[in-house]
Order: C-alpha cells, then sequence, then structure tokens
C-alpha cells in the first residue's frame, strides 16, 4: 500500500512548474524549410528536363534527274585511277626537296635533289678515260705524220750512202788484197762493213714502209673497242649523276612527301625509322574514280561503259557524271561481292582520293526515256518517310520544331526513294528511330546531318 502511494504521488504535476510557458524548438521548422526548398528546386529540375528538346539526325535531300531510271545505288570511296610512289635509283643523303603535299607538278619537273659529290667525281673520271681512248684511236685512224715519214725516207737514204761507200772500199781493198799490199784479213773486214750497210738499208726501208702505211686495222679496231667501252663507262656514270635529281614521270598533284633534307633515300625498303625507299607519292586527280564491292545479287544490273552519276557526302548538292570503267574479272569468295571501278568524266578539284561517295547506277539504254521532259527528282532514305492516311509524309525541322511535310514517291530504288512532289532540296528532313515518338510541335535538337540517300 506505501508502495502504491509513493507511485500516485510521482504522477502528480508541480504547480510551480505548471505555471512556466513552454520553449519551443526551432530545429523542426528550418528542417521543413529545407525540405519545402529542396522539394521546390527538384520540381524546377524535373519540368526543366521533361522540357529538353530530344537530338534528331537528319539527312538533306540529294537532287537526281529522271531522264534516266536508276537501276542500284551504291556507296564506295573515291581513289586514284594511278597512284605512284616515286622512288631513287641510287642511294644518297636529301639535299633539297622542292614540294610540299597538295602541290601540282608537271612531268620531268624535278622534285628531289640528292648529294652529288661522290657522283660527280665518277663521272669526271670516266669521261677523263673516254677522251684518252679518243684520242688514241684519232692517232690510229690518222696514221704516220708526214715529219715521220720523211724522217724514215732519210734513214732510208742514209743507209744507201753507206751501203754506197761500203761497196767502194770493198772493191779497193779486194784489188790491194790482190796485188799483196794488204792482208787478207783487211777483205773480210770490208766484206764485214758491207753485208752490215746492206742489211742496215734493207731494215730502213721496212721501217719506212711501216710508217708509210701507218698503223694495222687490228690496231686501229682495238683501239676503236677500247673507245666504245670508255664511253659506255662514262654514259653510265651521267646517269647515275643525273639520278641524283629525281623526277616525277606524269602531271599531277603531290600527295605525300614522305622525306625531309637529310634523311638517306636508298633502293631498297628497309622500314620506317631507316631510309626512305621512295619521296614523294602523286596521281593525276583529273583521272579519279569510285571503288564499290556490288552484291552478287546486284551485279546483274550492272554493264561496261554503263552511265552514272556520284555525288559525294563533303558535296551533297554537286552531281557528278560518270560511267563504269572497270569491272573485276573474278569476286570475292568472302564477301560475295565484284569489285566495280567508276570512272569520273567531268571532275573537279573538289572531288578528292579516299572521300565517301554514293554511286547512281542508270539504265544503259535510255531511248524510252530521252523523249520525255526532265523531271526533277529528290533521293531521300526510304527510313524516313512516314505512311499516313492522308498519303506519305517526312518529318522535317524549323525552327527546333517538328514539322511535318506530305510528298510524292516517285519510284522506289533498294533503301531509297524518290520525290518528285512535296520538297524544295533544302530540308532538314528527320530520320532515326526516335521518328515513331515524334509529333508535329514537338522541340527538337540537331545532332547530325548527311546527304540525302540511305548507306
Amino acid at each position: 500500500m506505501d508502495n502504491l502511494s509513493s507511485e500516485l504521488n510521482k504522477l502528480k504535476i508541480d504547480k510551480s512548474k505548471r505555471m512556466q510557458p513552454a520553449r519551443r524548438s526551432k530545429a523542426p521548422v528550418l528542417v521543413l524549410l529545407i525540405l519545402l526548398v529542396g522539394g521546390a528546386l527538384g520540381a524546377v529540375m524535373f519540368l526543366r528536363r521533361s522540357e529538353a528538346a530530344p537530338a534528331v539526325q537528319i539527312v538533306r535531300p540529294r537532287m537526281e534527274s529522271s531522264t534516266q531510271s536508276a537501276v542500284l545505288i551504291a556507296t564506295g570511296y573515291v581513289i586514284a585511277h594511278h597512284k605512284i610512289q616515286v622512288g631513287s635509283k641510287i642511294a644518297g643523303r636529301v639535299a633539297w626537296i622542292g614540294v610540299e603535299k597538295g602541290t601540282r607538278v608537271r612531268r620531268d619537273q624535278v622534285v628531289v635533289r640528292l648529294e652529288e659529290r661522290e657522283y660527280r667525281a665518277q663521272y669526271d673520271q670516266a669521261k677523263a678515260a673516254y677522251d684518252a681512248s679518243q684520242s688514241r684511236l684519232q692517232e690510229l685512224q690518222t696514221g704516220s705524220r708526214p715529219e715521220e715519214v720523211s724522217r724514215a725516207k732519210a734513214d732510208v737514204d742514209r743507209g744507201q750512202a753507206e751501203l754506197q761507200v761500203a761497196d767502194a772500199q770493198l772493191k779497193r781493198i779486194q784489188g790491194l788484197v790482190k796485188e799483196g799490199v794488204l792482208p787478207a784479213q783487211s777483205l773480210d773486214d770490208a766484206k764485214g762493213r758491207h753485208d752490215s750497210a746492206r742489211a742496215n738499208l734493207a731494215a730502213l726501208n721496212h721501217t719506212y714502209e711501216l710508217v708509210r702505211l701507218g698503223p694495222r686495222n687490228e690496231q686501229v679496231e682495238s683501239a676503236r673497242s677500247e673507245a666504245a667501252r670508255a664511253k659506255a663507262a662514262m654514259e653510265y656514270a651521267k646517269t647515275i649523276l643525273d639520278s641524283t635529281e629525281i623526277r616525277v614521270p606524269i602531271n599531277g598533284t603531290i600527295l605525300e612527301r614522305n622525306v625531309e633534307q637529310g634523311e638517306m633515300v636508298t633502293t631498297s625498303f628497309v622500314g620506317d625509322r631507316g631510309a626512305k625507299s621512295f619521296v614523294v607519292t602523286l596521281a593525276d586527280l583529273n583521272d579519279i574514280q569510285v571503288e564499290l564491292d556490288i552484291n552478287q545479287n546486284d551485279f546483274n544490273r550492272i554493264s561496261p561503259k554503263q552511265p552514272c552519276t556520284v555525288v559525294t557526302d563533303a558535296y551533297p548538292d554537286k552531281v557528278y557524271k560518270c560511267q563504269v570503267d572497270e569491272i573485276s574479272p573474278e569476286a570475292n569468295r568472302q564477301k560475295a561481292t565484284i569489285q566495280v571501278k567508276v570512272k569520273f568524266l567531268q571532275p573537279d578539284e573538289d572531288v578528292r582520293p579516299d572521300m565517301n561517295a554514293r554511286v547512281t547506277f542508270l539504265e544503259p539504254d535510255a531511248k524510252t526515256t530521252q523523249a520525255k521532259p526532265e523531271e526533277r527528282l529528290f533521293a531521300i532514305p526510304k527510313r524516313a518517310v512516314l505512311q499516313r492516311e492522308s498519303g506519305k509524309t517526312v518529318y522535317i525541322v524549323s525552327e527546333g520544331r517538328v514539322q511535318a511535310k506530305p510528298i510524292t514517291v516517285s519510284k522506289e530504288v533498294a533503301g531509297d526513294v524518290f520525290v518528285s512532289a512535296g520538297l524544295v532540296g533544302n530540308e532538314a528532313i528527320i530520320v532515326g528511330e526516335e521518328l515513331s515518338q515524334l509529333k508535329v510541335g514537338d522541340r527538337v535538337e540537331v545532332s547530325g546531318s548527311r546527304s540525302g540517300a540511305s548507306n
């Protein structure tokens, strides 16, 4: 009982404390304010995010002519018909290079010079040897000089005089020996002098004939052969010297400058870090093609010299006339394609190698369409066209919003449609997966632009 009373007393309210006003905490108010501000900011961000314009991809219409019907559309790359890597005949160090990438050059124009001191010395040595051989040949062909012939004739005359003196002495001594005035030994000496004079005269006559006739034909021919050999060696040395000036073989444009002054050039490939095997790369940009891989199922639509048109992605408003120039004689088994090359008939400086290009192959025989007036068509991807109850429509972007534009489709080729009415050619037509989620009046942002037909 006492415990119960004590517990009840604890529950009694102290009147002195009951009269004091309670202190209110400020923390709940601050928390409430923070929650309200955060909620407002979140609502604003949500509204802004919900109003953000979605990004869409667009294409531009590509103008085509209807005088000839398209039978196939394919994409490829612009290439130079003949790309030439100009190399060197000799090894050497680059002393001068006179072109840059994009420089237009003419045939036989010097683009690189190598150091020539060593090769010029070899040429001078060969030229001196040739000059010497020529002088020797000319000497033999000319024969003996008149002075030499006169000298040989004088020697003969002198020999004859000596023989006459010896003959006279021999006769006198013979008489004296018979009379016993001189001994027999004197007669022997006289005969020896006489025989010696006769032999000397014969030798002088022979020498005179040789000098008068000149060198033998064999000597002349030998000298002539030696001169020809020296001339060939000189011409070879001149060719090597001329090779220090590297010239281009055709008119064209420099596509790549492969060496710099001071670098070594060799006649064989040694890699990027060593000597270079060629100095420049060039091509004639007036002779360019589009290289395409045509599916074997579509190959029956291609024929030699078939007319077609080309449009590059860089300049979708420019249409170039072309024709089929090369068809590979064999197919690619792995790709199931056949390589076809289309030649530009009138290229300009806007067409450059490695550009993306779209080729529209036309009907080879246009007899049925030549009588019809030319109709302007615009090619766009088939996936950009929406089918509505009222007809076919495309969505375009105008002032940042989606607008619908009804069109009239003239024909369809592969993944493209050709529009005969409804387009003027400068529209930004929406394509992509998000097309079905858009409606007229939606705000959008353009994320990319491409030329008219699909890939």
